[in-house]
């Protein structure tokens, strides 16, 4: 992960939550108070944030010192210990509640990508987010995939061109769009075109396309359109795929699925933090 740019969030969020101060942690904390902090997990899952957790608590204030005993991609279990932090009682409780926010959401998203990954249990076929992320969050998130095993669709609507029914509908036809986008693009960006029938799996074919996603199809049609695809363009299943029926595509021939429940639907992971004032 980037840090300066996560940095520059953190700022950002600290700024949202702290405001103008807080008034608690100042009121009640002498100012040299010394604390110690423990990071723990209150469930099994996946560790996804310590950069969040080491930039986080050193951007408000860097005479904390940062124990990390997880990395990112371990396991953890119910009463683990994620990081120890020791510093000034003040930065530690200003800091607690933006920090714990994105580690368990980062967590939450990097236990279900495993838990996906692992239930699908098919190498040859990718699992990719969307851009169903939680809006200021989508680096993390994405990060968390990633974290997870998974892979990331494109960063956002500059990351790649993807045809959509509306966009065919305004050209006439995939074609005709595939023809419009190439021209704008250059050569550096692929064009994906989303497809619901063989007339247009054809059609996207004959256009040159570089993605073909098959959108909203069962895993027979999916496996079927599959076997239809020239080896030279990549071939992607979106759209009605749940953690349900995911192992229902398996062996399908794909080499992505693209699942919104991901982000969207992920439960963040339990994460406490426990602290111990020094006398």
């Amino acid at each position: 992960m980037q840090r300066l740019i996560l940095r520059n969030m953190l700022k950002e969020f600290f700024k949202e939550d702290i405001g103008w101060g807080d008034f608690t942690s100042e009121a009640v904390f002498d100012d040299n108070l010394q604390c110690e902090a423990v990071i723990t997990a209150k469930d099994d899952g996946l560790f996804a944030g310590e950069l969040v957790i080491f930039e986080g608590f050193r951007l408000l204030d860097e005479t904390i010192a940062v124990q990390l005993l997880k990395t990112d991609g371990e396991a953890v279990h119910k009463g683990e210990t994620i990081a120890r932090l020791k510093g000034r009682a003040a930065s530690l409780m200003t800091g607690e509640r933006v920090v714990l926010n994105l580690i368990q959401r980062m967590s939450g998203i990097a236990t279900l990508t495993k838990q996906s990954v692992i239930r699908l249990d098919d190498p040859d076929i990718a699992i990719c987010d969307t851009r169903k992320t939680t809006p200021g969050l989508r680096i993390l998130e994405k990060y968390a995939i990633k974290t997870g095993g998974g892979c990331n669709h494109r960063f956002g609507l500059d990351g790649g061109i993807m045809i959509k029914d509306n966009h065919i509908a305004a050209c006439g036809s995939i074609l005709k769009a595939v023809e419009k986008a190439r021209a704008a693009c250059g050569h550096m960006v692929k064009i994906e075109v989303e497809i619901e029938s063989e007339k247009e799996l054809h059609e996207a074919i004959a256009a040159e396309a570089d993605i073909i996603m098959f959108d909203n199809c069962p895993p027979d049609k999916v496996k079927a359109f599959a076997e239809m695809t020239p080896a030279g363009i990549m071939t992607e299943a979106s759209g009605g795929i749940s953690f349900e029926n995911l192992p229902a595509y398996r062996g399908t021939g794909v080499h992505c699925i693209s699942l919104g429940y991901l982000t969207h639907s992920a439960k963040s992971l339990d994460i406490s933090m426990n602290v111990d004032l020094k006398k």
